[in-house]
């Protein structure tokens, strides 16, 4: 527990660590030029036969594995080297083709320098992202991005802080102008990431969740109300379809339309569903994105939806808590 006399200094320290990040960030705004162009073009140059390989140790190496994760999301497709094993047999993973993007704050780091003659002796271009210009790292570069910051956020200006921030956006602006290069859409970012929110909403469809077969309430158009009420039961939907013969969607029956039936005190027994069903009622084609569905929901303030083919026949019925479970919600 923090004393309470230490409660100020803390904040005050917090406040210092995110202003001295933000202004290294920004300050990298004024170094984006022709070399930034010009990293660009390489990483570009070598996407039919040639891979991009990040690499770097300590904590440049956690930065770098982040940067070629962040690459192959957004359609680059990137390999980490940690550099303390290129020399004891994963250099093989280099090729001529490769593009090798190197990172490290001093530009001195004996692990990469060890590395970039053979690196270089393979025919791979060299990128290095570096906290020093004037560094050995950067004399050996092909395109060198300049990644100094003014001082670290550690108090003793040691512990790398603002300098990995730093790298960290400098690898992101690089990561996003090559998507937009590329034209990489939302589609293919959903593809590389099914396993996540995101990627679930983007290509997860609606027959994909929607209930079928006996899950989908209905009864033809000659039930009465006692038989629509039994359906809604039976399914627990909240809501029952009215089709014809052809399993054509005629109309909908809802709970609320059933409260609003009962206050006209009406037979359910002799009353026809046709006559109190709601007709022409919002329906979502299978093919459509679950997340459609969502918002159609919201928009009518509704809570589930009949699924229709192209023809208008029945084929499927989609309740919120469908959506619940798929996480589309």
């Amino acid at each position: 527990m923090i004393p309470k006399d230490a409660t100020g200094s803390a904040l005050d320290v917090a406040r210092e660590v995110l202003k001295i990040e933000a202004d290294a960030v920004r300050a990298l705004i004024r170094r984006i030029d022709e070399r930034f162009l010009a990293a660009v073009s390489l990483i570009l140059g070598c996407r039919k036969d040639g891979r991009v390989i990040v690499t770097g140790v300590g904590k440049s190496g956690h930065v770098a594995r982040k940067f070629a994760s962040t690459l192959s999301s957004t359609g680059t497709p990137a390999y980490f080297l940690h550099a303390a094993e290129a020399s004891h047999g994963d250099l093989g993973l280099i090729r001529g083709e490769d593009v090798v993007i190197a990172i490290s704050n001093s530009g001195e780091s004996d692990e990469l320098l060890q590395i970039v003659p053979l690196i270089k002796r393979q025919g791979a271009k060299l990128v290095v992202i570096a906290g020093n210009a004037k560094s050995s790292l950067a004399r050996e570069a092909h395109v060198f991005l300049d990644a100094g910051v003014a001082k670290e956020a550690c108090p003793h200006n040691l512990a790398p802080t603002a300098s990995t921030t730093a790298a960290l956006a400098l690898g992101d602006a690089l990561a996003v102008a090559l998507l937009q290069a590329r034209r990489f859409t939302a589609d293919q970012f959903a593809r590389a990431h099914p396993g996540g929110t995101l990627g679930r909403k983007l290509v997860t469809l609606v027959s994909d969740v929607m209930r079928t077969g006996a899950g989908v309430p209905k009864v033809p158009v000659g039930a009465t109300l006692a038989d629509a009420l039994l359906e809604i039961t039976r399914t627990g939907m909240g809501m029952t379809a009215i089709v014809d013969r052809r399993q054509r969607l005629l109309g909908v029956f809802t709970d609320g339309d059933l409260r609003r039936s009962l206050q006209r005190k009406i037979d359910p027994g002799s009353t026809r569903i046709k006559s109190i069903m709601t007709t022409k009622p919002r329906t979502i084609r299978p093919d459509a994105l679950a997340v459609t569905a969502l918002e159609a929901m919201e928009s009518r303030k509704t809570i589930q939806l009949p699924v229709v083919d192209a023809a208008g026949r029945l084929v499927g019925a989609l309740n919120i808590h469908d959506l619940f479970r798929a996480k589309i919600v």
